[in-house]
Parts: structure tokens; sequence; C-alpha cells
């Protein structure tokens, strides 16, 4: 168990974070260097993964956590090899283990070859860590023939097993694309599958904490080990339905704290510190500690002509959620028509600069596909039949002018092939992007595929079909299965595969496919396969 650490100000949060920017460079180290010869317990009890891959580039991650305090820095090797019996290296370095980020490490591998599969490792004194897989995508002027994409969200330990994470392993994925609620805060369920250790997670070591827990799951880290995974939050990495600064919702003493930015910030640095992410991320944010940004994780990433990503960031910098219910902080379900401020057109689902990053970067995006990997459901969803409305305020649906900004750039800005990636919801939810979701004439602008938990339960079982069939822009909707999403993009379509575990308390569970979809490129509109 580590230290909890006081909250830093904001002079030691710009030191902590140039630390983070220089600890993720290669170090050359002499031999005498290298720390901790011989460890009592495996040091990478955690695993291994990588992320946040390019064309010539990856991170590579892990966390030494070898059962006692570390106190000082420690050195690891790392090696990246063209063969799983690392007979030919492609590149090797040292990096350092800091105590200031929890040990952890994110080795950012250069010179690499576009578009090719390599295995790594890490070593510290005698012992070696799993070994990894990972890959670098095509350059950007390259015309790869196929992407292969899972994407998956929440996953609450105590609602499940991460069976889910097994059955995805033999999906042959290039990427996963995770959507947010990587932990839960909160401090264990009803009627839990498994137990959670500690409470409410509060302070920096308590989200580290929550994060080794949940990387302790052989299943999670052996997923982390197949392939490179691109990565965004939710609220349940800081605290359930916070909106920026604002607190989310809670009892006093129970999931809230006097200071919410100070919280926040320690939720921040945990996370970094858990993900294969870039220290750029950390470093882009050092201008804007005075408005409280300590993270900048939105991100484009090309995988050739083929796709264009987008990896969003919908909690950090948006306007608190319209018309709260009693006053109190949170998401709730609210009739508009009696909402002043639901359609004001100052407020922002993203914030102003991260709305016009990607504004511009999909306006000059040269892939074939558009695809944007957020943390829920873009598409209006009513919640109330016949007349009238009810709609969630804590989703785009509390935000619609800034998704009417969004969908109006796709129109005006002939952004080809739009795919919105969602989660947060706990239900599979597969529909047609709309130009103006008030008008069932309307013209499909895209597509989306909201995907469901990887354990997470879903409350609207019963009403899937009620809803369903209140909100025709949906072609499919189910909540009563946990699992995950496959989307394989080819320059004439799309192809997108529901995959469903049959039972999540049970970690020997079995997979099936709950539904298939096809789009083709150029014609936005999902047909069954």
């Amino acid at each position: 168990m580590l230290p909890t650490q006081s909250r830093a100000t904001a002079p030691d949060r710009r030191k902590l974070l140039k630390l983070a920017a220089a600890a993720a460079g290669t170090l050359w180290l002499p031999r005498s260097a290298w720390s901790q010869p011989r460890w009592p317990r495996d040091p990478f009890a955690l695993g291994v993964a990588s992320g946040s891959p390019a064309h010539d580039s990856v991170v590579l991650w892990t966390r030494l956590l070898p059962g006692e305090p570390l106190h000082g820095p420690v050195t690891l090797r790392w090696e990246v090899a063209h063969d799983e019996g690392f007979s030919r290296l492609a590149r090797s370095g040292q990096v350092q283990a800091l105590p200031e980020l929890a040990h952890a490490v994110h080795a950012e591998v250069t010179g690499l070859a576009p578009d090719r599969w390599y295995f790594y490792r890490f070593m510290a004194g005698d012992a070696v860590s799993p070994t990894g897989r990972t890959r670098t995508f095509p350059a950007p002027d390259a015309n790869p023939g196929r992407l292969r994409l899972g994407y998956a969200s929440c996953q609450r330990w105590e609602h499940g097993f991460y069976s889910a994470w097994h059955h995805m392993r033999a999906e042959d994925l290039d990427a996963v694309l995770f959507l947010g609620d990587y932990i839960y805060e909160y401090p264990g369920a009803v009627n839990a599958v498994r137990s959670v250790t500690g409470g409410w997670v509060l302070t920096l070591d308590d989200y580290r904490q929550r994060y080794a827990l949940h990387k302790s799951d052989a299943n999670l880290q052996a997923m982390h080990a197949v392939c490179p995974w691109l990565v965004t939050w939710d609220d349940h990495e800081v605290q359930n339905d916070y909106a920026g600064l604002q607190e989310g919702n809670g009892v006093l003493g129970m999931g809230t704290v006097p200071d919410f930015a100070a919280r926040r910030a320690a939720a921040y640095q945990a996370y970094y510190e858990h993900m294969p992410l870039r220290a750029s991320v950390l470093t882009q944010a050092l201008a804007g500690l005075a408005r409280g940004a300590e993270m900048r994780i939105y991100r484009q990433v090309p995988f050739g002509r083929l796709a264009s990503l987008y990896l969003l960031d919908a909690r950090q910098y948006r306007d608190r959620q319209p018309c709260l219910k009693d006053g109190k902080p949170g998401g709730s379900l609210v009739d508009p028509a009696h909402c002043a401020d639901w359609g004001d057109p100052q407020r922002s689902y993203l914030g102003r600069e991260q709305e016009l990053w990607l504004n511009d970067a999909l306006a000059r995006s040269g892939g074939r596909w558009n695809v944007i990997g957020q943390q829920t459901l873009l598409g209006m969803r009513d919640a109330r039949p016949g007349p009238g409305q009810r709609l969630w305020n804590d989703g785009w649906d509390g935000y619609a002018a800034a998704r009417t900004r969004l969908t109006d750039t796709l129109r005006h800005k002939h952004v080809a092939n739009p795919v919105v990636l969602g989660g947060d919801v706990h239900e599979n939810w597969v529909g047609h992007i709309k130009a103006d979701y008030a008008d069932a004439a309307s013209p499909s602008v895209g597509v989306e595929f909201c995907g469901t938990s990887i354990t997470s339960r879903a409350g609207g079982v019963a009403q899937v079909a009620e809803r369903l069939a209140e909100n025709p822009h949906f072609v499919f909707a189910d909540a009563q299965y946990r699992g995950y999403g496959v989307v394989e993009f080819t320059p004439a379509q799309l192809s997108t595969t529901l995959r469903a575990v049959e039972d999540v308390t049970n970690p020997a569970s079995g997979v099936k496919t709950l539904a298939r979809f096809a789009v083709a490129s150029g014609r936005p509109v999902i047909e069954r396969a």
C-alpha cells in the first residue's frame, strides 16, 4: 500500500507534471543504476499494457506493485521485439518508475515501423513482466484494407466478472476503444457478485488502490496485453455525474469532499498513472491550470486514409446540467418544455475550445470513415411515451444546442461517413444520427453504436421496447445483456457485431452474438446483417 499524498499546490503540480513528462522519455543509465536486483514478490502483478498508437510510436505501461511500499525511484528496462522470443529486438531502453506517480511508467517508444505488430516486456532487477503484444498504425498516406476495433465501457467490479474481456481476446482486434467508467468510486453494491476493497474513493491513494483492484483481474490484464488501447473517461473515474468543476451527486460524507477541485485533480492524476497515455496529455495542460484543466485527453488518431479516430472528453469542460432536480447536483429526467435553460445556445457539452478543435479536425479529415469515440448516447432518447418529453439532462439530450452544432458540422463540412461510438447507458442502442431529432423526416447524417457495459447493471430492461418505439431513429436496443461491440471498417463498408455475455455473474460464462449490422460507405443507413 502506498502512502496517501496530500493535495499539491499549483506550483507543486506543475513540478509533478514536468516530472511525469521527463519520466516518459528513454533513459540510458549504467548497469549499476538498475535498482532492486531481487524482489520478494512479483513486481508486475498489475500486468502490462500499451496504447496511444501512432504510425511510428506507441506507449508501453506498467506499474510496480511488489506487495510492499517502494520509497524511491526504480529503473526499469524495456524491450520491443519483432518476435515473441525477443531474439530480434526492434528497440530497447530504460525508464524510471517514480514514487510521485505510484511507480507507474509510460515508456514512449519511437522509431517503429508503421503498420507493424510487435512484442514488448519490462525488466526490473531479476523480475521480468508478462509479454505484451502491440502495434503501430499505418502511415498517414497509406491505404489499409481493414481496421477492426473493439469498443467497451462501464466495468463495475461488484456487478460481475470480466469474462467479456476473456472473449474479446479472440476477436482479432487492431485496437480497443475504452469509452469511460474504467473504475467506480462507490464503496460497494447491493447483491454484489464480488466485493471491492476500501470505502468511498475520495483521495489519491483511494483512486490508486481502486485502479489496482481492477487491474488485478486476469482477464482484464490479458486483454490489455493483446493489442493497444485508446481510452477516454466518463464520470465514475471521479464522481457520478460531475460536470467540469461542479461536483456530482452524493450525500455529504458519502462520496463528496469539501474541495471537489482537489478530488478531481487526484482522480485525474490516478487516471494518468494507470492508463497507457502520452505525457503530452499532462504537458498540454500546464498552461490551463489556472482554469482547472488538469489533463487534455481529447485527440485525433489517423489509421492511414481508411479512418480518422476522435477521442472526446465530455466531462472536464462541460457546463453544469440544466434544471437540476430540487437544485441537487447530478443527472435526472427533465421535461424540456419546463426548463428555461434547455435550449440555451451558450451551453456546451465539450467546452468551447474542444468544440472548435473537433470542428476543425472533422473539416480537415482525409479519412474515409470518421469515428467519434465518446462517452454516451448521442441521439435523442425520449423516456415519455406519447405527447411530451422526458429527457436525461446529463447526456447529449441535456445539451441539445451543442449536439446541433456537431450535427451541423457533419452536414455542412461534408464529413465522410461519420460513426459515433458510445457507452455509459449500460444498454446497446443502434441508430441514425439526425440533423434534427424533432423532425421525423430529417436526413440521417451518420450512424451511432452505443454499447452496453462490461459488467455494470442496466435499470431499464422493461422499458426498452417502449422507448425504441418512441424514438424511431434507433433501429435496435437491448438492456438485458452485458458485453462489448466489434466494428470492422473497410473501404466499402463497416460491419458491427454486438457480443453478449450469457451470464455476467459466472466467471466462466460463454458469449454469443446478439446482433450484426452493416453500413455502406457513402450511405448512412444501417442494415441488419
